[in-house]
């Protein structure tokens, strides 16, 4: 398939492509797309993952997707191989949705995206679209531009797009189907015809486009995931003023959401942001800017602060338990976010570690993050309930939101624990209420 592919497309010619990569991105990427009505194959290197998927087993904790993977496979627009040859020989798109980790100076590890453009140069038979799903460093396009240029067995035309994702864990399917906007980073217009063929049914609900260059493109994820964290970061530290003045952080986080330039979005303060992308796009931002002779403050701040809040919920939990030596601390919610059972930079892995430092023992219960938090935590009594990590212990320690938590039985929560202390990171509850019912109840930034 060469330059008409557009045309062939626009005829009703199903469009190929393949997703490398099918971690978190790679296989909502897929599946999405597999919905949108593409032929699509996911490719990786791990052979299990492959057999499993294969087979609808699902290696990740997300809504809805497990069924939308067994749909697609069942009418055939959707599979999986470890063939990243044969896949790259029958594609027309190719979208690269694998690994970047931060290194230990911060910047992102682009090896495995720098393997896979390799792997696709040497397998090019003909006009390609090469697609960055991965958050990589601006001039990373360029960087593949000329990996491929150099490393082509046979002289073929391609481009090289940057279309980032903005996926929220747990919301990741109704994201990607009803986005906010989608990025197109480009120099070529027959490569971003291709990438609106793509996105075709996004155009019915009317979905903001933006299209700029390729370094642009880049810039706007990095742009936004340090935005965001910014807004945690600072409602964190009002709320940690509003403690010592005696001020609720609800109310002022409310007053300043009503004002159209803030927004409520991102407004709710605990015990600081974790996952996969704030804490690495953050660091990563910050090396960027490194690089060019800049020193980005305030997101070295924004790192700075999250790092304490942690530190500063162990002290919150210490100063209402008393001596944590030998205590039962019970923990509700693990991963770092509701609706995800991803456990990378959750706040409760240090929240935790800072506990048993301190001689704690640790009780604790999560919906679907138990059996990944093993990988984290050591030491730890696994629960079947919230009931479970109550009973006995000497105070509960609420840390992610799931929705089950909104509506525990307090009074049988109080008569399970050895004394009636909650300390809620998350501010589910209402401290008024909580007080009422006999708890001695402490919230983040809801006054002394």
């Amino acid at each position: 398939m060469g330059r008409d592919a557009e045309g062939l497309w626009r005829k009703g010619f199903t469009m190929n492509i393949c997703v490398v990569g099918t971690g978190y991105v790679g296989l909502v990427t897929g599946a999405c797309f597999a919905e949108f009505g593409l032929k699509v194959v996911g490719v990786d290197k791990d052979e299990k993952k492959i057999k499993d998927l294969s087979n609808g087993i699902i290696p990740i904790f997300e809504p809805g997707l497990e069924e939308l993977v067994k749909r697609n496979i069942k009418d055939g627009r959707l599979s999986f191989t470890t063939d990243l040859a044969g896949s790259v020989k029958r594609s027309l798109g190719i979208f690269i949705a694998v690994g970047t980790p931060s290194m230990e100076d911060g910047s992102a590890d682009l090896s495995y995206v720098e393997a896979v453009a390799h792997s696709i140069a040497e397998n090019m038979n003909g006009y390609k679209v090469i697609v960055t799903k991965s958050t990589v460093p601006v001039g990373t396009g360029e960087k593949i531009r000329k990996i491929i240029g150099e490393k082509q067995k046979e002289k073929v035309d391609f481009d090289i797009v940057s279309n980032p994702e903005f996926l929220r864990e747990g919301s990741a399917i109704e994201d990607f189907m009803r986005p906010n906007r989608v990025v197109i980073g480009a120099e070529s217009d027959h490569a971003i015809a291709i990438m609106r063929d793509l996105y075709a049914p996004l155009y019915l609900i009317e979905t903001p486009f933006i299209v700029t260059d390729i370094k642009t493109a880049e810039m706007i994820k990095y742009a936004s995931n340090a935005f965001l964290a910014t807004k945690v970061s600072f409602i964190n530290e009002i709320a940690n003023i509003c403690e010592r003045v005696g001020a609720d952080v609800h109310m002022v986080a409310k007053g300043m959401g009503h004002d159209n330039r803030i927004g409520t979005k991102f407004l709710h303060p605990g015990p600081g942001f974790g996952g996969s992308c704030f804490p690495k796009d953050t660091s990563a931002i910050v090396n960027i800017a490194k690089e060019h002779g800049y020193d980005f403050e305030i997101v070295k701040a924004v790192i700075k602060v999250n790092k304490r809040q942690r530190a500063l919920m162990v002290e919150k939990i210490k100063k209402e338990t008393g001596e944590l030596k030998d205590k039962r601390i019970g923990i509700l919610g693990l991963s770092f976010k509701p609706n995800t059972d991803d456990m990378r930079d959750a706040p409760s892995v240090s929240i935790i570690k800072g506990l048993q430092k301190e001689g704690a023992k640790i009780r604790a219960y999560d919906p679907a993050a138990m059996e990944e938090a093993k990988k984290f935590l050591d030491d730890i009594e696994y629960c079947n309930d919230p009931y479970g990590v109550a009973d006995g212990s000497d105070a509960l320690v609420i840390i992610t939101e799931w929705n089950q938590f909104r509506n525990l039985e307090i009074n049988k929560i109080k008569s399970l624990l050895k004394k009636p202390v909650v300390i809620d990171l998350k501010n589910i509850y209402d401290p008024k209420k909580m007080k009422e019912m006999g708890i001695r109840y402490t919230g983040v930034g809801r006054g002394k």
